[in-house]
């Protein structure tokens, strides 16, 4: 298993950049947001959200690398591996008021901003513009949950790990191995055998 750099850092993200990413936003809609939002610190392997519990919460990653793993008898499958601007949520709780099929464990120092369910709630009923980027929010998040059952289920694991590279070149050095071929579906030697084809 390899050991990811302990040396390597990534640029954080101002919060203002990641509620833009999503759809564009006036000042005023932006700064009511903003107004909203904590900035939080975590500890490597700390568990932001627990699976068969209710966090309804938003978080979105200034600095560092997540992981959301779903239990299989005695194993961690994982699911999602989350990097700066990205959102991490149970959509189950947050969409639902119903516990979470996920785990998500902070796989570096994490920085994050973290936007109570009540408070967006609140903004929802009074801005119509931001009701509409928090459903937009939900989309993209919904798209990228249908884009890794799709390339998961079809495409071959190989072509897989290619598109994950070209979205997260340094991935390698800041996950385990491990972490990466359970996402991609695929033994650790099967990865192993992947990388060094495409060197």
């Amino acid at each position: 298993m390899n050991k990811p750099s302990a040396t390597y850092h990534h640029k954080a993200i101002d919060v203002r950049n990641i509620f833009t990413s999503i759809t564009p936003l006036s000042e005023k809609g932006l700064r009511k947001l903003v107004d909203r939002v904590s900035p939080v610190e975590h500890h490597k392997g700390y568990m932001l959200f627990e699976a068969e519990k209710k966090d309804r919460d938003l978080y979105f990653i200034s600095q560092g690398v997540a992981r959301a793993y779903c239990m299989e008898d005695v194993n961690e499958v994982t699911v999602q591996i989350a990097t700066e601007g990205e959102l991490l949520v149970s959509l189950k709780s947050y969409i639902e008021n119903k516990p979470g099929y996920e785990n998500i464990e902070l796989l570096e120092p994490c920085q994050l901003f973290r936007l109570p369910y009540r408070e967006l709630q609140s903004l929802y009923n009074q801005e119509i513009e931001i009701a509409n980027w928090g459903r937009k929010m939900v989309e993209k998040e919904l798209i990228r949950t249908e884009e890794r059952f799709i390339s998961r289920q079809f495409k071959p694991a190989a072509q897989r790990y290619a598109d994950l590279m070209a979205k997260n070149p340094y991935l390698t050095q800041r996950v385990q191995l491990g972490h990466i071929a359970s996402y991609l579906g695929v033994s650790q030697v099967t990865l192993s055998r992947i990388r060094a084809e495409v060197r």
